[in-house]
């Protein structure tokens, strides 16, 4: 991790203090004892390569405290500052885990020289002034626990300012297990110094195994605490795990939250770190960031995806999401408190939230975050009931709210950061189960924020009298019964649609239809009147999604829907609507939904719940009469077309070439007509099965109605057989036509078969040099094909032979 601004003036200002220690020290230069102070040189830097990892930071720690010690009591300050110095580069750079940094090993070495310094005050200090030359061990004790705290302090004042930790705490966790150790060395230090005085320094460093066994019990220890920890981190990432998977739960639920949960999780961070929360709020907010919609889970379906405002019925249901949100969390047993945040992220300041009506500090603060940043992303992002606000018009309308439903200090970080905020975003890449309060009936909240589904219509602002009533109540019992009697006088759809929309018009005043038939799995529109229908005649909503689609999906109405919401309809976010409101409902058939009706308003809340009653009360019949209407056209079709291919069938041909022999009998004009037969079909089918045969017949069929005029006739007779009537077509050009058809039949073998196994046999005859009638004509070019299918055959034959006799001539060569 990079050392931040702060760590660096730190290890700066240690730095320039170990400059003075060392002046001071190399000032004052004296040594009593040359060979005694480089055996024990020698001796520090090889216990320096006695190194262990220090826990939970990126460090090294080595047992050379014991000849700082040392030093302090029977050498110099010079000599105790060299001694501590070399120790220093020989456990940072000895076979080191990584490359070290220039700035680490600065602030390695001046805060030990630092530490060592005050280390020699306090020792000399307490032995001369305190103790007058008594009590020695309690002076070294002294003197240990010193460079004890002067050693770990510094270490942690720079992991603090580095990593934004506490430093107490950092110091707790990383370097408070290893104070016994230092006293433990102190008592050492003390039985050296006694060697001394009564053997000589030289047998003293027999005591040097010593060291070896305090390094030893150093690693044996961090061991210990090594294995600890990673059982901690396992259990760790098992939490976080835990907690990912919830969050995916919601997101297979809702999915408009899959990115909402991201941003909210940077957001709230960020505004938390900048309001000082402690480290286990932080780990909260993180938590309840991810999952704070997991109560959503217990919310129908519809009810979450639905595409416009909410029944008061249905804003009960959801309600109930933190209740169950919180419940869902006690069962995890998180060690921060996370349910308090799901639980409360929809009270408000002013105590009118949900669902306990906490206000001000009483709500806990990373709920006051957490509803800050979510409310914030949920107007700047596209929901299924509107689009997506500019990220400056969400601002102001948080901003507007501060004081009633946010924390004002909340609210005045995210305005001055949200900006930044955004970017940072942008740039992420237990075995008992509890109840859950499903049926839980709130009793906070008087409604949702985007208000209930309008119960009365805008259109009017004044009550209707009884008499108009009554009036309006004939009305429509005329127009429904007009409806019923109508839609039975006609089994053609575009007739059936257009009696609807009338009926309809007379029914619920509106500004736009649109009838949209599923297809599929998705709504086609198949009939479109006023305003915008250009637009909607573009549309192809897939099942499920926006407005329509949902209604289709769910198989329930809606009212006064977002218009803007279809898929497809608003693309260019530049585009304005000038519909602001919808009414749809489902239309369905004896084997399932068929379509969707959808009227359009103008105004917002256009449609009432009486226009809704009427639309149900007429869509039953409504979908009964489409499905006719397309049985009766499928019937249509299915009589004039060939069902494999699409094309016309023989009973179409004769009376389409009749029509156009006609037309060009009038018109003085020829008709050239090609029968084409396709050679090797037959062998085909019984090589490769049916199936191939009708994939290489269709793919024929669309290929040869490509390759002709756009007002040609082009039907299948029966069989492997294909007609082409071209009025028009000068007779010079018929070759040219022929060879392209043969070219089709050749490429659609090979796409099929992967082998050239299939070609063409043609035959053409002109109207009217070549007959008079449709069967004249047809009954030339059919003879005239067989010719040409004979000469093919006699060719292959031919060529059979041929090959037949030469391979008989090399055999007896």
């Amino acid at each position: 991790m990079p050392l931040r601004r702060a760590a660096k003036v730190f290890i700066y200002s240690v730095a320039a203090a170990a400059l003075g220690c060392f002046a001071a020290g190399a000032t004052h230069w004296q040594s009593s004892d040359v060979l005694h102070f480089i055996c024990y040189l020698g001796v520090a830097m090889l216990a320096s390569v006695l190194k262990v990892t220090l826990p939970g930071i990126d460090g090294t720690m080595s047992v050379n405290f014991l000849f700082i010690l040392l030093g302090v009591m029977e050498m110099s300050l010079g000599e105790t500052l060299l001694l501590g110095a070399a120790a220093v580069v020989m456990q940072c750079y000895w076979k080191p885990a990584k490359r070290l940094h220039p700035i680490h090993f600065i602030f390695n070495i001046s805060q030990l020289t630092a530490a060592s310094t005050a280390t020699y005050a306090v020792y000399h200090g307490a032995s001369t002034t305190i103790f007058q030359g008594k009590q020695q061990p309690l002076a070294l004790m002294a003197a240990a626990i010193t460079y004890f705290l002067f050693n770990t302090a510094a270490m942690s004042v720079v992991i603090s300012l580095t990593e934004q930790k506490r430093a107490s705490r950092v110091w707790k966790q990383c370097y408070f297990w290893s104070f016994p150790y230092y006293l433990m060395g102190a008592g050492i230090t003390e039985a050296v110094r006694q060697l001394d005085r009564t053997v000589g320094w030289q047998t003293s460093l027999l005591l040097m195994p010593a060291v070896y066994i305090i390094y030893r019990s150093y690693r044996l220890y961090l061991g210990k605490l090594e294995t600890e920890k990673q059982h901690v981190e396992a259990m760790a990432g098992l939490h976080l795990r835990t907690i990912e998977a919830l969050a995916l739960a919601i997101e297979a639920k809702d999915h408009t939250t899959h990115d909402h949960l991201q941003r909210v999780n940077v957001y709230a961070m960020e505004i938390a770190h900048e309001m000082g929360l402690t480290y286990e709020q932080k780990e909260a907010l993180r938590a309840g960031a991810l999952l704070h919609d997991i109560g959503k889970l217990a919310v129908p379906e519809h009810i979450i995806s639905k595409p416009g405002k909410l029944t008061p019925e249905e804003f009960e249901k959801m309600k109930i999401h933190p209740v169950v949100g919180a419940e869902i969390l006690e069962q995890v047993q998180f060690p921060y408190p996370v349910v308090p945040i799901v639980r409360s992220h929809h009270e408000k300041w002013d105590g009118t939230g949900y669902p306990d009506g906490l206000k001000g500090e009483e709500i806990p603060i990373g709920a006051r975050i957490l509803s800050t940043v979510d409310c914030l992303d949920a107007l700047a992002t596209d929901r299924q009931y509107r689009r997506a606000l500019p990220l400056d018009e969400a601002m102001r309308r948080v901003a507007d709210d501060a004081g009633k439903a946010f924390d004002p200090k909340v609210v005045e970080i995210l305005q001055r950061r949200y900006v930044e905020l955004e970017r940072m975003a942008a740039a992420q890449p237990r075995e008992e189960r509890a109840t859950l309060s499903t049926e839980l009936r709130v009793e906070r909240g008087a409604a949702p924020a985007a208000g209930f589904a309008a119960d009365t219509a805008v259109r009017g602002s004044h009550q209707p009298d009884f008499l108009s009533s009554i009036a309006a109540a004939r009305r429509e019992a005329q127009t429904l019964f007009e409806l019923t009697h109508h839609l039975g006088n006609s089994l053609r759809l575009d007739e059936t649609l257009l009696i609807l929309a009338e009926s309809v018009r007379k029914l619920v005043p509106h500004d736009a239809i649109a009838i949209y038939l599923l297809k599929e799995k998705r709504l086609r529109p198949e009939f479109v009147s006023g305003e915008n229908s250009r637009l909607f005649l573009s549309l192809e909503i897939p099942l499920g999604q926006g407005l329509s689609g949902w209604v289709a999906h769910n198989r329930k109405p809606i009212l006064n829907g977002n218009p803007s919401v279809e898929p497809g309809y608003l693309n260019d976010p530049a585009k304005f609507s000038t519909l602001r409101s919808a009414v749809a409902v489902p239309l369905e058939g004896a084997n399932g939904v068929l379509g969707v009706l959808t009227l359009y308003g103008a105004q917002a809340d256009a449609f009432s719940s009486d226009h809704l009653r009427v639309l149900l009360a007429i869509s039953s019949k409504l979908g009964l009469a489409i499905e006719n209407a397309l049985k009766y056209r499928l019937a249509e079709t299915s009589a004039t077309t060939d069902y494999l291919t699409g094309l016309l069938n023989a009973r179409s041909l004769f009376q389409e070439l009749e029509s156009e022999m006609g037309r060009c009998r009038r018109e003085k004009k020829k008709l050239q007509l090609l029968v084409c037969d396709l050679n090797g079909f037959k062998a085909i089918n019984d090589r490769f099965g049916h199936m191939d045969g009708n994939r290489l017949l269709r793919t024929f069929a669309e290929r040869l109605k490509e390759t002709c005029r756009g007002y040609d006739c082009v039907a299948r007779m029966g069989g492997d057989e294909f007609v082409i009537a071209a009025p028009g077509l000068p007779t010079e050009n018929v070759p040219e036509l022929a060879l392209r058809i043969e070219e089709i039949a050749h490429q659609a073998g090979i796409a099929i078969c992967s082998e050239d196994l299939l070609s063409a046999s043609l035959g053409s005859a002109c109207f009217p040099e070549d007959g008079a009638t449709a069967e004249e004509l047809l009954s030339e070019a059919d003879r005239r094909m067989y010719v040409a299918k004979q000469r093919h055959y006699a060719e292959i034959n031919a060529s059979s032979g041929a090959e037949q006799r030469r391979a008989e001539e090399q055999a007896y060569a």
